[in-house]
Parts: structure tokens; C-alpha cells; sequence
């Protein structure tokens, strides 16, 4: 009996997969464990194996996005029984079975149907993309279900588009709200669904900060060790979770687990959208490690090589807006389930402030920090912002 190649699940999004590249040739035998298929999703790719041996039928065609959990190719254990799946043919990865339903009559391309319009869901996804009427397309699949062909085929003829618009706005272009962008928004909206998220605002004179970064600057002309601010940062906060390892948890089930790892993800900006890489055991390596670790972590988000491992097993997350040029500002940042808090930081700039007794100008920096009341209560949260900002404050000598 032929066994399944599935689609795997990558990252923190439930966001259809898509097939990157066929690595292996319709029909070609191939063993347990063999690299058969490479797929892609949140900038992360993946090699997926055969989990047996025999010949394969392939079932999604490259380019093409397809559901977590979906059949992207079929085994075969004799050369008889994949004569026989190529002589049947499969559903597409991401297309539903034919309907089982009365056939639904079709109609010309420009005139519309009235009531239930049977179409994929493959089909359904780039007709809202691309703002096509799905009851003035003609349906050529099984019973006249709309199909991705149709809808293809429905946007280069100039199909109408519901009208001309949305309520008398013309659309400029249409970017459909996937991969990346959709996984970003689904990973947000359950967040504030499942959390009890409050943000703490608040500033830190960066003084003694900046006085170590300088320094640290100073001897990397002789090293060759770069060490940024944002690695100051993680290594500052890595040893606040360990002061305060409550923050360093997460709810799951019903139970709150306290992590024995201190695993720190940094939210990394792509042009469309985000992805947080995660430094593993931050507290346990040295500066030059961190920035040796987040330099790599960067490089590969931005040539979109990160790997599964890459972006799980995160603890606690740090979104450095500061690295943007943003200035003096909040931001009531999202969790990122399931961890219990997330830390922003804005950039450093001059604020007048008072030191014994006189106004200064000081370089602050803005901070806020999102936790999950659930497991972290406002006294924790004190507590732990106390012991980062006394960590920062520390003199550079």
C-alpha cells in the first residue's frame, strides 16, 4: 500500500507550505531517509525526507503553497502499484476532493450564478487575491468546481472584479496575505487571544551603556570582534531571567513551565514582515559568542537559510526598534506564544533629565515590556526590569 510524503510543519504558523523543489524525478525509486522535496514558509526552508522507500508519485507541483499535513507526494512499494496511482491521478496538494454534491451548472465567463459556487480552495485563495468574482467564472473541474486553472485564466481575460472595487475605492494592487505576513498575523491574533498581555513602559539612562559599547568598539579594532548593542542587550536580559526565572516560562496545558534554558529570540525585520531567530543558552556564552551567534542568526533570516531548529525553542524575545532609528517611543508589543514576555527597545537620543537636583541632558532609552499577568504579576515584572536596568547601568570599567 502506497505510503505519504506530507507537507511539514514549519515555524510558528499554521500558513500553507510551499513547494520549493522536487529534488527527485516522477517515478523515481527512493530510499528511507532520502531528501525527496525541499518546501519553504516564514523565510524558513526545510528538506523533507522520505519516511520509506519506494517509487514516487508526485502529487504537488513546485511553486505551489499547500496545507500543513496534506499529501505532497505518494510511495509506491512496486513499479505495478505506481502504475496504477499515475493511471487514477491524485488531487493536487491543497485542492479538496471533487464535491460530492449535484453538479453545479456553469456559466460563461461576465455572467453571474446565483447561489452555492463549488471551487478549491487553492482557487478560492487567489481569486480573493486578486479581487476576481468567483460567480462569473466558468468551473472545469469535476462537476464544474472552479479550479486554480480557472481563476488563472479568469485574471489574464480580466475577469469582473466584484464590482470594480470595495464600496467606490479603486485598488491600487492587491498583496495577498500570506506566508510570511499571514503566519505573522495568525502567531499575533492568537497571542492576545489566549494571553492576559499588559505593557510596561518606561526609561533607562543608557549612560554607562553606551561608555561599555565605546569601549567594547575600541578593542574590536584590535580583535576584530564587533560587539552591538543588541548583544549587550541579550546578554544584560539573559542574566535577568536568571535572577528572575519566573519571566523565563510558559503556559502549557495547565501548567506553568519554568525553562531550564534561557533561549533568547531577536526579532529580525524582512522586507515582508519579521522572523525571530533564537540564541540558545544566552546565559552560558560570552559577548563575542552572542555576537558571533546573532551576526550568523541575521545573515541566514535575510538569505532566507534559517532552518527549523533556527527559530524554535525560544524562552524570551527582544525586539530592538532602536536598530531601526526610531527614536524616543513606546510599543505595546505581542508576546510570542508561548513564551510569558517579550522586551522593546527604542533608540537611544538625548532627554533632559534631573541628576541631584539639575536638569541634564542624558542618553535615554526607551523600553517596553509586554508580560503574560497569567504568570508574571506587576511585582515580578518591577523586579525583573530592576535587575535589567541595574545590569545595564553597571560601569564599563
Amino acid at each position: 500500500m502506497a505510503s505519504k510524503i506530507t507537507v511539514p510543519k514549519l515555524g510558528m504558523g499554521t500558513a500553507p507550505v510551499t513547494l520549493v523543489e522536487w529534488v527527485v524525478k516522477e517515478g523515481d525509486w527512493v530510499n528511507k531517509g532520502q531528501v525527496v522535496l525541499i518546501v519553504e514558509t516564514e523565510k524558513i526552508r526545510h528538506d523533507v525526507p522520505a519516511k520509506a522507500a519506494g517509487f514516487i508519485h508526485i502529487i504537488g507541483k513546485e511553486g505551489v503553497d499547500a496545507p500543513i499535513g496534506s499529501a505532497a507526494a505518494l510511495l509506491a512499494e512496486t513499479e505495478a502499484e505506481l502504475a496504477e496511482l499515475q493511471k487514477e491521478g491524485a488531487p493536487e496538494a491543497g485542492e479538496e476532493p471533487a464535491e460530492k454534491t449535484a453538479a453545479v451548472p456553469k456559466a460563461a465567463s461576465g455572467v453571474r450564478r446565483e447561489g452555492r459556487v463549488a471551487i478549491s480552495p487553492a482557487a478560492r485563495k487567489l481569486a480573493v487575491a486578486n479581487s476576481v468574482d468567483i460567480a462569473t467564472v466558468e468551473g472545469t473541474g469535476p462537476n464544474g468546481r472552479i479550479v486554480r486553472e480557472d481563476i488563472e485564466r479568469a485574471i489574464a481575460g480580466g475577469a469582473p472584479a466584484g464590482g470594480g472595487g470595495y464600496d467606490g475605492r479603486e485598488v491600487e494592487k492587491t498583496i495577498p496575505l500570506s506566508g510570511t505576513r499571514q503566519a505573522i498575523a495568525e502567531h499575533m491574533v492568537r497571542s492576545l487571544t489566549v494571553a492576559a498581555q499588559l505593557t510596561g513602559m518606561g526609561e533607562i539612562d543608557a549612560g554607562n551603556l553606551m561608555d561599555l559599547y565605546k569601549k567594547l568598539k575600541k578593542e574590536s579594532e584590535k580583535t576584530g570582534k564587533k560587539i552591538t548593542y543588541t548583544a549587550l542587550i541579550i546578554a544584560a536580559v539573559a542574566k535577568a531571567l536568571r535572577e528572575n526565572p519566573m519571566v523565563n516560562a510558559s503556559i502549557v496545558g495547565n501548567e506553568i513551565k519554568v525553562w531550564k534554558n534561557i533561549n533568547i529570540g531577536v526579532a529580525v525585520t524582512l522586507e515582508d514582515g519579521l522572523i525571530v531567530p533564537v540564541i540558545k543558552d544566552a546565559d552560558e556564552k560570552s559577548l563575542v559568542e552572542i555576537s558571533d551567534d546573532l551576526r550568523a542568526m541575521t545573515d541566514k533570516a535575510r538569505k532566507r537559510e534559517l532552518s527549523g531548529d533556527d527559530v524554535r525553542g525560544g524562552t524570551f524575545t527582544i525586539s530592538n526598534l532602536g536598530a531601526l532609528g526610531q527614536g524616543w517611543r513606546f510599543d505595546t508589543i505581542i508576546i510570542n506564544q508561548p513564551e510569558a514576555a517579550i522586551l522593546g527597545i527604542g533608540g537611544i537620543t538625548d532627554r533632559p533629565a534631573v541628576r541631584d537636583g539639575q536638569i541634564v541632558i542624558r542618553p535615554i532609552m526607551t523600553y517596553s515590556f509586554t508580560y503574560d499577568h497569567r504568570v508574571v504579576d506587576g511585582a515580578l515584572a518591577a523586579q525583573f526590569m530592576t535587575s535589567l536596568i541595574n545590569e545595564l547601568n553597571k560601569p564599563a570599567d
